[in-house]
């Protein structure tokens, strides 16, 4: 992949701002004709920097959910037990974030289920994934801030 210019890095912040911003408003903000930003965009999702637009929810408002912090130990962390768990991890659609960790676990799950006994059933499908070996759940109580691009 190429080196991003500063060109490319302004459309990433501004994007980052406001997903939904036109081509022609985000190519005046950046000065550039709208074809020129509009070939930068489609090289950028291209080479997978960019990988989708979303909506931030306001889940409180939205749908009521309780969060719950996963920790996942894999019975042992080969390269083979790692690939097979985030395969089946990525298959449980209620698993919103997985990350790889460093430390006294291996994987730091973000979960939303619609109460604490529909995250009994997700618990239940957790521990049948491959090479599961223990979990450690942390509900939270709320929450003080989110990733919010606006707020940069």
């Amino acid at each position: 992949m190429r080196t991003l210019d500063p060109i490319d890095r302004h459309i990433l912040r501004l994007l980052e701002a406001d997903g939904r911003m036109s081509n022609a408003a985000l190519a005046a903000k950046i000065g550039l004709s709208p074809s020129a930003c509009l070939r930068r965009l489609h090289q950028l999702e291209h080479e997978r920097v960019i990988t989708g637009y979303a909506a931030i929810i306001a889940r409180d408002e939205a749908e009521p959910t309780t969060t719950v912090m996963v920790e996942i130990v894999l019975e042992r962390q080969t390269a083979e037990h790692m690939t097979r768990f985030e395969n089946a991890v990525r298959r449980v659609p209620e698993v919103r974030e997985c990350y790889l960790m460093s430390g006294a676990f291996d994987y730091l799950l973000r979960i939303e289920a619609r109460d604490p006994s529909d995250y009994e059933r997700i618990h239940r499908q957790l521990a049948r994934l491959p090479a599961v070996e223990r979990i450690k759940s942390s509900f939270t109580i709320r929450t003080i801030t989110r990733a919010n691009p606006r707020a940069r």
